[in-house]
């Protein structure tokens, strides 16, 4: 990371890597706030202040507080309990044969059910989508049409949804597109809650296998944490016969 100073308050000084470290740590929506110009600044201004009030601490010796020592106590003891259980966890490792040998005994869980491909023009009224279908039908393409009408973000794409199942979209939305065979658009106006779109199918495909390959770290985290939670509960059972616990509940 780059570490260009950009101020310092008494003896402390801020660096452009202090905020991109602070903006990796966010949530994606959160540090999006904080790439712009503007928002590395308000950041800035962000960790100074805090700077002033740790000044401020030290300076009245708020640390040396009956209270500060406590929460640092509390604080202590929370983050050693995590840390155990990380390290602890950190051991646990699920093998490319265990993997293997679940997605072979388990062949249900990997089909991918009937879905279809499409493309749709929402609108905010049904005479308008009359009257765009009436000009698909005289010569305009359904991508052009979507680009310039729709009001999805799909529009961008063409109109492209990309490919759904059955249960992924809203009922009436999928009754029609489903009804549908390739490259034919509905007639007349599918009226959902979000508005009236026109649908046109693009591509089916039926029930087929998930290759290996393409579920394989998917199952890899599913039978890892299957095997965390196991040896956890083991592990807490074993810790119970090291260490006294009396329940004083009965829950």
């Amino acid at each position: 990371m780059e570490k260009t100073p950009l101020a310092t308050v008494g003896s402390k000084t801020i660096y452009t890597s202090d905020l991109d470290a602070l903006i990796q740590q966010l949530p994606q929506e959160q540090a999006n706030q904080f790439t712009s110009h503007e928002g590395r600044r308000q950041l800035l201004e962000e960790l100074v202040a805090q700077e002033l009030f740790y000044l401020e601490g030290k300076e009245k010796k708020a640390d040396e507080s009956e209270e500060f020592k406590k929460m640092l106590i509390d604080a202590e003891e929370k983050l050693l309990k995590t840390h155990m259980i990380a390290k602890f966890m950190m051991d646990i490792t699920v093998a490319d044969d265990e993997i293997e040998t679940f997605y072979n005994e388990n062949p249900n869980q990997f089909i991918a059910p009937d879905s279809i491909r499409a493309s749709h023009i929402l609108l905010p009224a049904e005479q308008q989508a009359i009257d765009i279908i009436a000009e698909i039908k005289n010569g305009k393409s359904f991508e052009a049409a979507a680009q310039e009408y729709s009001t999805c973000p799909s529009k961008d794409k063409g109109g492209d949804l990309s490919y759904f199942s059955k249960g992924q979209m809203v009922p009436e939305f999928e009754t029609a597109a489903f009804a549908l065979e390739i490259d034919e658009m509905t007639e007349i106006p599918v009226q959902t809650q979000f508005g009236y779109h026109i649908i046109k199918l693009t591509d089916r495909k039926t029930e087929q296998t998930i290759p290996f390959d393409a579920v394989k770290e998917n199952v890899r985290n599913f039978l890892l944490r299957e095997k965390q939670n196991r040896a956890f509960i083991h592990r807490v059972d074993e810790l119970k016969q090291k260490y006294p616990v009396k329940m004083e509940m009965g829950l």
